[in-house]
């Protein structure tokens, strides 16, 4: 017969076991099984009934004892100057302990009555029965409003960016922070909404001109709903996480794991080596943050990162998956410290083919943090002091494994595109200071082609071991984007191979044509609009860029749901813990693949239109200026040219062209002038004159002056009436001249 504990036992287990007090525990503590349960439940319930224990969720602790991490009010430093704490969870008998607060040197200073997060100690000897670490103070996490300021007699009111938000927000007269009228500010609640009159707000910062490139980041983030406010319950679960130890992993921390990263980057996410096997080949590891120990699934960190989706990026900001305790602090692969994570070990011969993997779940701890800049550097003789310990054994390899990949990768032949990458420049007042174009370096390529073959590795084992999971999806372009992309080279002179089933190889031979050619920026735009948008699936078919028959995404999961996904679906193909996917992540991974798809489109659009309101910003105070550039689209309502020197899209109204009428062509993306007979195409060079730049809208307005090098030619007078018969464009004729051959046919 199983022995029921007294309640002094289980009370003096709880107490010496504060973060182990579910029932299950206790239950596991002590031995108890099956109808036993019952009896340790109705114990369990006597004791919250004597008010000896308090219940909090689907866990008992002491009600005479303070919880490790607790909500505490500030109460004032006593007459020898330590400051104290009061607990707001007491639920004990008498008054609530004293807590002495432990300050950091570099820590903000605590006034009487705010409110904080705090980790208790338990103190024995003293007056006070606790002491507590800051954690974070509450009033730093409330929520936030973004809008325009309309100052009033008494205050004013907040008129929020957001489109949905139709109510304002009151500001009294002595919480505007001397806000003008019109100005762009941020502010938060100020005291909980009441049921009746609008919510009051107090200005806590002014952002300037709502036109100001400071602001633009913030208006798209809440144009579009990007959550950027971590919710109390979620900020508290971050905080309470702990490193994880050695328990149930295998120590990495010998292998030379480094990370490679841009030189602003706040975590890292994923590190690798090679390891020479002496044939010719290499032993490749690629580690990732362990992010599924910490993000558990149904807790409140999983449920907020669902919703998010994945981290935002704009030129000023992150907007992050998870909050900087996981993202850039537990799950940040920092050097010197001990990380958890998920490795998978690749053999590469000597003609760059994974002949095997195999997964595990590791402890790691990385020699060095570098970034691309500096081992390039290194590879092309500037070897600084940081990267010298690493280059011979370290480096080297990892560039030997990388020109053994490009062999097997010239095989498979994925989609090469050459599409020069910006990136806006910002100085210390959040003013765009230039626009740059990024370098490739071939310590970019190397990261790139890892992180391929990991994610490679990923689907592969998970269809092996038919554990379900979430596959990244591109399907091969329709049929209709690749006529027009076959039409487009067919006017510079160039052949899409017709007839056969598309491969990649046959748009990098395309690509490969125009490279070094006026119109290889018109391909590769082409090449690029002609091909469908990625998106994540339960089910596989494929990625037709990368030329692969399975991929999924494993290496990002600080920044992409889909990734964590995948780590619990390793987890528990695997047998690694309790911590895979559960038959619920199962369940709702035909939603969560739809969610997420549309997460990472709304962040692409809200990137992308951040990006054209810096450019216009920029570009401001230069109306009036002649730029080069190059026709990159074609609209019935005008033409978009973009710019050399920026990358930055102007539009020319179609008004703006001339006084002729202009006949659009939709099959041909051509405009041509019914008088002139000028026509107007896609990548044909253009000098044009900025007009206008308008911030708030990231649009660009630009005149024709030049088309090839020749002035625009001016038509004779604006068309009154029918337009005149336009020639048909090649396309058109084709289908006239089939049309007619059916009707025969039918005849």
């Amino acid at each position: 017969m199983i022995r029921i504990p007294s309640k002094a036992e289980i009370l003096t287990w709880i107490t010496e076991n504060p973060t182990k007090a579910a029932k299950r525990d206790i239950a596991k503590a002590f031995g108890i099984k099956g109808a036993a349960r019952i009896d340790l439940k109705r114990v369990l319930r006597e004791l919250e009934d004597e008010g000896k224990l308090q219940k909090r969720k689907s866990s008992y602790r002491d009600a005479n004892k303070l919880p490790p991490v607790s909500v505490l009010e500030i109460v004032g430093p006593d007459s020898d100057g330590d400051l104290f704490a009061r607990p707001l969870e007491w639920a004990g008998e008498g008054d609530a302990p004293q807590v002495l607060m432990v300050m950091k040197p570099d820590e903000p200073a605590l006034g009487s009555g705010e409110r904080i997060l705090g980790r208790l100690t338990e103190v024995r000897g003293e007056e006070y029965p606790y002491s507590a670490r800051l954690i974070r103070r509450i009033g730093t996490n409330p929520l936030r409003i973004l809008g325009v300021f309309r100052a009033g007699a008494e205050g004013g009111r907040i008129v929020p960016v957001d489109k949905g938000s139709q109510k304002e927000w009151v500001v009294a007269a002595g919480a505007t922070g001397d806000a003008k009228d019109g100005e762009l500010v941020e502010a938060e609640q100020a005291g909980p909404k009441g049921r009746m009159g609008l919510p009051k707000a107090r200005i806590v910062a002014r952002l300037g001109d709502p036109t100001q490139p400071r602001a633009v980041s913030l208006i798209a983030i809440h144009q579009h709903g990007i959550p950027d406010h971590f919710p109390d319950n979620v900020i508290a679960e971050a905080d309470g996480a702990k490193p994880a130890d050695l328990k149930g992993r295998d120590d990495l921390r010998d292998l030379p794991l480094i990370t490679i990263d841009p030189w602003d980057a706040r975590d890292h996410d994923d590190a690798c080596c090679a390891i020479p096997n002496g044939d010719g080949g290499f032993a490749l590891w690629v580690a990732i943050a362990d992010v599924a120990h910490y993000v558990t699934p149904g807790s409140e960190l999983d449920r907020e990162a669902r919703k998010r989706g994945n981290s935002t990026y704009f030129p000023d900001r992150v907007v992050p998956m998870l909050p900087d305790r996981l993202s850039g602090d537990l799950c940040s692969l920092h050097e010197g410290v001990d990380r958890a994570c998920i490795a998978v070990e690749m053999q590469i011969d000597r003609d760059g083919n994974k002949t095997s993997q195999r997964f595990v779940r590791g402890l790691m701890k990385s020699p060095a943090s570098l970034n691309y800049e500096e081992v390039q550097a290194a590879m092309d003789g500037d070897v600084n002091d940081k990267v010298a310990p690493l280059l011979d054994d370290v480096i080297r390899p990892l560039y030997a494994c990388y020109d053994a990949l490009k062999k097997a990768r010239a095989v498979r032949q994925p989609l090469e595109l050459d599409l020069p990458e910006r990136k806006i420049v910002l100085n210390d007042d959040g003013m765009v200071e230039d626009v740059a174009f990024r370098d490739r370096l071939d310590a970019h390529r190397l990261i790139e082609e890892f992180m391929v073959l990991a994610n490679v590795a990923a689907a592969e084992t998970l269809v092996a071991k038919k554990t379900a999971l979430l596959f990244r999806v591109h399907e091969e372009p329709k049929p209709e984007k690749l006529e027009a992309l076959r039409e487009t080279a067919e006017a510079a002179g160039l052949q899409l191979a017709k007839g056969q089933v598309l491969k990649t190889a046959h748009l990098n031979r395309l690509l490969s044509q125009a490279s070094g050619t006026d119109d290889a920026e018109l391909i590769n735009i082409s090449t690029l609009r002609s091909m469908t948008q990625a998106y994540y699936n339960p089910e596989n078919f494929g990625h037709f860029g990368l030329a692969l028959l399975a991929y999924a995404h494993f290496t990002s999961p600080i920044r992409r749901y889909s990734d964590l996904i995948v780590h619990r679906a390793l987890i528990t193909a695997h047998g690694w813990g309790k911590d895979g996917l559960t038959p619920q992540d199962e369940a709702m991974l035909a939603d969560t693949a739809q969610a997420i798809s549309d997460t990472e489109r709304r962040s692409m659009v809200a990137e992308r239109d951040t990006t054209d309101r810096y450019l216009a910003a920029f570009l401001n105070d230069r109306v009036g200026a002649v730029m080069g550039g190059r026709v990159s689209g074609i609209a019935k309502f005008g033409v978009f040219v973009k710019l050399d020197e920026t990358g930055a899209d102007g539009m020319i109204p179609i008004r703006n062209l001339g006084a002729e009428y202009f006949h659009y062509d939709a099959d041909s993306q051509t405009l041509m002038g019914s008088d002139t007979g000028v026509v107007i195409g896609l990548g044909v060079r253009v000098t044009v004159k900025l007009v206008e730049a308008a911030p708030v809208t990231g649009g660009l307005i630009v005149d024709l002056l030049e088309i090839d090098g020749k002035a625009m030619p001016k038509g004779k007078s604006s068309y009154r009436g029918k337009p005149p018969r336009r020639k048909m464009s090649s396309a058109k004729k084709k289908a006239a001249k089939t049309a007619r051959k059916v009707k025969r046919t039918r005849k």
